[in-house]
C-alpha cells in the first residue's frame, strides 16, 4: 500500500453525494486539526445545534477513548467524528445511542469493505478480534433529564502497523490492514451516517437495539475477567466468570464461579482461556 494514496483530506462532497439520509450528517462541522471532536460537538448540543449534526476532523491533538485514555491518530487516514442527538430516553438507557452507533459502523464495514465486525463490550468494534473502532457517548443533563447525547466514534481506517504506538500493536488494526488495501474514508462514512439514522428512526419508534446488539457481542458466552469502571463503583473491583447477557440499559450480566449473579453497568473486559 502507499501510504501517500490514503493520507488525503476528507473530500465532503463525496460523502454528501452518497448520503440517503434526512438528517444525520447533514450538518457537518470540519475541521483539518481539533483537540477533540466530541468537546466542539457537546459546546454545540448545549446551544442546541440541529439534531444528526456531524463534527469531523481529519487530525485530534486531544481525542479520547473510554476512561479518559488518549485516542492517536496520525493525520488524514482515520475517521475521528462525533454526533449529535436529542433522544427521548431516560439517562439510564443512553447506552442504546453506543449500541446504534455500534451497529451501524459493524454494518458500514461489511457494506463498504467486505468484512465481519464484531462487538466487544461495551464500546469497542472488532476486526478478528482485534480492535479497529471505538464509541464514546457523552451525555448532558437537565435534572434528572437528558438535555443531549454526544457520540464519538473513532474508526481505524488506512493506518498501518508502522504508524501505530507499539503498546497497541498486538490489540489493534485497521480497515486497510485487514483488507489488503486502501478504503475510502468518505464511502465509510456516508455508510454509517446512512445507518446511524436508520437505526436511530427504528429506535424512536419504539424498536429497542438491545437483542440484535447483544447478538453482536463477541463477548457473550466467554470466560471474561471484567475490572469495574462504573461510575458509581466507590472501590475498584474485578470479577472473573461467564459473560450470560446484557440488559436493557446495556449492563453486562456475570456468572461468577461461586454461582451468583453479577451486574456490571461498566467496565474493562479481558477474555479468559476457558
Amino acid at each position: 500500500m502507499n501510504r501517500n494514496d490514503m493520507a488525503h483530506p476528507l473530500e465532503l462532497a463525496q460523502v454528501r453525494a452518497r448520503l440517503t439520509t434526512d438528517y444525520v450528517g447533514r450538518e457537518i462541522v470540519y475541521r483539518a486539526r481539533l483537540g477533540s471532536t466530541n468537546d466542539l460537538a457537546q459546546e454545540m448540543a448545549r446551544q442546541r445545534a440541529p439534531e444528526g449534526t456531524l463534527v469531523i476532523a481529519d487530525e485530534q491533538t486531544a481525542g479520547r477513548g473510554r476512561l479518559g485514555r488518549q485516542w492517536l491518530s496520525p493525520p488524514c487516514t482515520n475517521l475521528l467524528m462525533s454526533l449529535i442527538f436529542y433522544p427521548l430516553l431516560a439517562p439510564a438507557q443512553a447506552q442504546r445511542m453506543t449500541m446504534v452507533c455500534a451497529l451501524a459502523v459493524a454494518d458500514a464495514l461489511g457494506l463498504v469493505a467486505g468484512l465481519r465486525a464484531d462487538i466487544k463490550w461495551p464500546n469497542d468494534i472488532l476486526l478478528r478480534e482485534k480492535k479497529v473502532a471505538g464509541v464514546l457517548t457523552e451525555l448532558g443533563l437537565q435534572g434528572d433529564a437528558l438535555a443531549y447525547t454526544v457520540v464519538g466514534i473513532g474508526l481505524n481506517v488506512n493506518v498501518q502497523i508502522s504508524q501505530m504506538p507499539d503498546l497497541i500493536r498486538q490489540t489493534a488494526t485497521s480497515v486497510a490492514i485487514e483488507k489488503g488495501e486502501p478504503v475510502s474514508r468518505e464511502a465509510l462514512l456516508a455508510a454509517i451516517l446512512n445507518g446511524v439514522e436508520r437505526r436511530y428512526e427504528r429506535m424512536r419508534q419504539g424498536e429497542s437495539p438491545v437483542d440484535e446488539w447483544g447478538a453482536r457481542l463477541a463477548t457473550l458466552g466467554q470466560r471474561v475477567h471484567v475490572a469495574d469502571m462504573s461510575a458509581d463503583a466507590t472501590t475498584a473491583e474485578s470479577w472473573e466468570g461467564w459473560a450470560e447477557r446484557v440488559d436493557d440499559d446495556g449492563a453486562l450480566w456475570l456468572r461468577l464461579d461461586d454461582g451468583t449473579a453479577r451486574r456490571v453497568l461498566a467496565g474493562d473486559v479481558t477474555l479468559r482461556a476457558h
